[in-house]
């Protein structure tokens, strides 16, 4: 089997990309070449009739604008552009998006058509309190949800994604030790495998950071927890599944130690589809945890739009939830928003409004259509699509961890890539001109030239083979010491290898103005 009959066919039929084929116009096939919308001209005319203003202009002292500086497409024009740049990139409509640490799955359309409800999309955030009752519910039984759903007594759901969730946890947490006079808690215990949003939070609120040693089997160094709790921790942040795609089988014990030194146990929600259904992390011992709405509960990691954060707390930490949160009244639903009362310790507010409500609408369409049993299989899948995964290419690529299954996500190292000359980063290049996005490539950092894959469990198993022969095949390639191969790679993406640091540290993200009529020059980089 050649690379090329392995995902999306790349190449001219007849495997003409090295002998000299070169097309007249810039396309590929049916792939359309298409420039920059700034520079398809245009600029002496324009696409719309726009009517002059009604009303005089003397009172804006000058600062008018004459016209609009943008190219004059017609509507046919316009849309081709949109369309042909859409064909560059890859999507999640198109093949998997492998990404591990990310779960981009399919988003249920059903979800995207309930969001685009008028109630719901139109709903202003300064909306009497009388007119929105029935966005009010959803979120009322969204929370529900999310409560039953990880044995948690309270949830605050303004947090606006993961890093903004987990700065709300440890306010909670910090406002708790204040109450109870011991703010010298100043430490926060992290995994070396954590989300680096872990201690990049807790640095910000404040905490100084220690890490946690890892155990060969890339779990919790449960030794090196004892001997770093004491007095001076406020909280520990451990993510369950773990970063390395492994369950931490200690994780009740690290509860009772955590808890036993008088700190609070964080748990990083990022990969709760992993378990959703099947394990409460209330149960476990878990004081906060932020559940990223767009990777459990539909859209995958933002949608390209906002994301979604909220904040299960213990009864414990319940007191010092930020306001606001929804409360059922002699008058319907109504938003407990000030500091009095039931909301008397609140630590304050996250956002100036109530959150998402986006987000909200797809994660609460989502639970319903799955169901309770549904969700659980959602967890069950996940896991199953990654041991398969991990399956197929163990013998083939090296697990960074061998010994026993793997959670929702597999994780490789570069291990096998000894001797090939070539690397991660040659190996995750050369799966664009099969077609393929990679994989999360050199994290977590604790796994040398690590290869993390998440298929999640939107995933057929036909379109995992696919996969799997792609890597397979590639792999093959590696071995046979076909290194030019990967070092140039991608050849046939809209843009070869870039230089990454260059691109970093003057990226061209703008266009300098030109006087109308003339079409601006790209700007150079500093």
């Amino acid at each position: 089997m050649t690379l090329q009959t392995i995902g999306r066919p790349t190449r001219p039929e007849g495997d003409t990309a090295n002998t000299g084929f070169k097309s007249l116009t810039g396309a590929r096939g049916l792939l359309q070449d298409e420039p920059l919308i700034f520079e398809l001209g245009g600029w002496s005319k324009t696409g719309v009739d726009i009517p002059a203003a009604e009303h005089d202009a003397s009172d804006l002292a000058g600062l008018t604008r004459e016209s609009i500086p943008l190219p004059g497409l017609s509507e046919p024009e316009a849309m081709r552009h949109y369309v042909r740049l859409s064909q560059k990139n890859h999507a999640i409509d198109l093949a998997i998006y492998p990404l591990g640490s990310c779960t981009m799955k399919h988003n249920p359309r059903l979800n995207e058509k309930a969001a685009r409800l008028a109630g719901f999309a139109e709903l202003h955030p300064l909306a009497p309190i009388s007119t929105t009752q029935g966005a009010l519910a959803l979120m009322d039984r969204l929370a529900h949800w999310l409560k039953t759903l990880t044995g948690m007594p309270a949830v605050a759901l303004t947090p606006k994604a993961g890093a903004h969730g987990e700065l709300c946890g440890l306010l909670c947490i910090k406002a708790a030790h204040e109450a109870a006079g011991q703010a010298n808690r100043r430490t926060v215990l992290v995994p070396t495998s954590a989300h680096g949003t872990n201690p990049a939070t807790a640095a910000f609120v404040g905490y100084s950071v220690q890490e946690i040693a890892q155990t060969d089997d890339g779990r919790v160094d449960l030794a090196d927890l004892t001997a770093k709790l004491g007095p001076h921790v406020a909280a520990i942040m451990i993510t369950n599944p773990n970063t390395c795609g492994l369950f931490e089988r200690d994780v009740i014990e690290i509860g009772r130690l955590t808890h036993g030194a008088g700190a609070y146990f964080y748990c990083d929600g990022a990969n709760f589809n992993a378990i959703v259904g099947r394990v409460r992390p209330g149960d476990l011992g878990v004081d906060a945890m932020h559940i990223n709405l767009h990777k459990t509960f539909s859209t995958p990691h933002g949608g390209g739009g906002p994301g979604a954060g909220p904040v299960v707390l213990s009864a414990a930490l319940a007191p010092f939830a930020p306001a606001p949160w929804v409360v059922s009244g002699p008058d319907g639903l109504r938003l407990v928003e000030e500091a009095k009362d039931e909301a008397a310790r609140a630590f304050g507010r996250m956002s100036a409004f109530q959150g998402q409500m986006g987000m909200f609408v797809r994660a609460y369409a989502y639970m319903r259509s799955h169901g309770a049993d549904g969700l659980r299989q959602v967890a069950e899948d996940a896991v199953l699509n990654a041991n398969y995964i991990k399956a197929r290419m163990t013998g083939i690529m090296t697990p960074a961890f061998p010994d026993g299954p793997c959670m929702h996500e597999a994780l490789f190292d570069d291990t096998w890539l000894e001797g090939t000359g070539v690397t991660t980063l040659d190996f995750a290049k050369a799966m664009i001109d099969e077609g393929f996005h990679p994989m999360t490539m050199y994290f977590p950092l604790v796994v040398h030239g690590a290869m993390l894959i998440e298929p999640t469990e939107t995933e057929s198993k036909r379109e995992l083979d696919r996969f799997c022969d792609a890597l397979s095949a590639l792999a093959a390639a590696a071995r046979l010491g076909d290194a030019e191969r990967f070092k140039g790679a991608p050849y046939l993406a809209p843009l070869r290898r870039l230089d990454e640091t260059l691109a970093a540290r003057k990226p061209k993200l703008t266009w300098r103005p030109e006087p109308i009529g003339v079409a601006p020059a790209p700007l150079a980089a500093e």
